[in-house]
């Protein structure tokens, strides 16, 4: 089973590749570009996120248009995350079962939302991504005071339980497109239900690599994305997820998590803002 998700994975990396490749023929990312997406991916490797800080940087140094941050995340970051995969998804043991059903919801639920977000008015990006990093910012002080469920000791999920997850999984992946990323909610639901929450990583990491390619694919075909930082994005975390998984491994993240709530809520605000203005 893990082979065919390897291999599966493998296939859909090859097909995203060729998409986001072939639509950025003559395309240079600057610097600020990749920096952005090494800084980025290395942290979401170690456990901070990368979506919240990267549109918060986009918002601060107005790197690309509001309209198109969903797209350029989604399409830049899907890489890094991949790679994420394919060096922590059999790392810790869950059912297999559990586990492809619930990727199959998530890349269901990324199809039909890259679709709707892709075709939003720049008024309803700024509203959803401004809501999707208030969300990010509770999610992160719910982390800080150790507020996620505690979860059980089951390494898979059946009967109704299931189901529930499938269609979670399937929510996640169609509102994870605007911004708020996969990881969070996925983890609590995964926990509420009862399961192990180290089980939630394979299943997290797992549905995340093969949703993503799916997502991001809708964006680049659709044009609904900035080109040159996405690839500064994509090529800076490719560098950064190896350095952070195989070589720096952790580091004392209490007062950066802090410091990053701050900015995700003040980017969170600049957002709203900007929509309410528009």
């Amino acid at each position: 089973m893990v082979n065919a998700i390897y291999l599966t994975l493998a296939a859909f990396t090859a097909y995203y590749a060729r998409v986001f490749f072939g639509a950025l023929r003559g395309v240079r990312p600057a610097p600020a570009h990749v920096v952005t997406g090494f800084a980025t991916n290395f942290f979401d490797t170690l456990g901070i996120g990368s979506f919240a800080t990267t549109t918060a940087i986009f918002k601060f140094r107005s790197m690309t248009p509001d309209h198109l941050i969903p797209g350029t995340l989604n399409a830049g970051h899907t890489l890094p995350t991949i790679l994420q995969a394919f060096i922590y998804i059999t790392a810790i043991e869950v059912d297999a079962v559990t586990l492809v059903l619930m990727i199959g919801g998530a890349v269901a639920g990324a199809w039909f939302g890259a679709a709707a977000v892709a075709g939003l008015s720049r008024r309803g990006v700024q509203r959803g991504v401004g809501g999707a990093l208030l969300f990010a910012a509770v999610v992160l002080l719910m982390r800080q005071f150790d507020l996620f469920p505690a979860g059980g000791a089951a390494l898979g999920l059946t009967g109704w339980k299931l189901i529930v997850a499938v269609l979670g999984n399937f929510l996640f992946g169609a509102v994870g497109t605007l911004g708020i990323g996969f990881y969070a909610p996925c983890m609590t639901m995964v926990s509420l239900l009862g399961m192990n929450p180290a089980a939630a990583f394979p299943i997290m990491m797992g549905s995340s690599a093969f949703l993503m390619p799916v997502a991001s694919a809708q964006f680049v075909k659709r044009n609904a994305f900035a080109p040159p930082v996405a690839l500064g994005l994509a090529l800076g975390g490719l560098a950064g997820v190896p350095l952070a998984a195989f070589v720096v491994k952790s580091l004392p993240m209490e007062g950066l998590r802090w410091l990053v709530i701050v900015v995700v809520l003040y980017a969170a605000v600049l957002m709203l803002r900007s929509g309410k203005t528009e």
